[in-house]
């Protein structure tokens, strides 16, 4: 989405305009532009900001403060390792670690075939299923460092079935 076409522009900004009448609309916006491009980048974000007036310098700390937002396009398939205390002394670090072995990325890469995003996670809220892992936002409860494998090959098959 480098050079956005005119299409794109007038689709953010008709996401723009849902919002006008909020008194604090931006996460509002950019949570739609997200899950309509998977993504907010620069560009995107100058659009919001001639659209609503706030500086880009404000979008962008917030698309770098909140987790969901990414500037960069995901893969088809978000993993979320959380690494809050709880599941970090359960081996949360092995378990993001062996995914990261496993599929050629470090934590926030895609995978050159964008099948796979791999997210270090702060406190997910999951303590009593520690260590706890979300893919594609669903949370998976004690996933041990040996599920890994399993549950590549589980996302490569459906990807290769469809």
């Amino acid at each position: 989405m480098a050079v956005l076409n005119s299409t794109a522009v007038e689709q953010i900004e008709r996401i723009c305009d849902r919002y006008a009448e909020e008194k604090t609309p931006l996460i509002m916006i950019l949570s739609d532009i997200q899950r309509e491009y998977g993504y907010v980048p620069l560009e995107v974000q100058e659009v919001v900001s001639r659209k609503t007036g706030i500086s880009v310098a404000e979008i962008y700390g917030v698309v770098t403060f909140y987790s969901f937002f990414s500037l960069e396009p995901k893969g088809k398939h978000v993993i979320g390792c959380c690494l809050g205390t709880a599941c970090y002394v359960k081996d949360a670090q092995k378990v993001i670690d062996r995914f990261c072995e496993v599929l050629g990325v470090q934590p926030g890469e895609t995978t050159e075939d964008r099948m796979f995003t791999i997210d270090a996670l702060r406190c997910i809220g999951a303590c009593a299923a520690a260590p706890a892992v979300t893919r594609d936002g669903d949370v998976s409860a004690r996933v041990r460092v040996t599920d890994v494998p399993d549950i590549i090959a589980r996302y490569r098959a459906e990807g290769s079935a469809a």
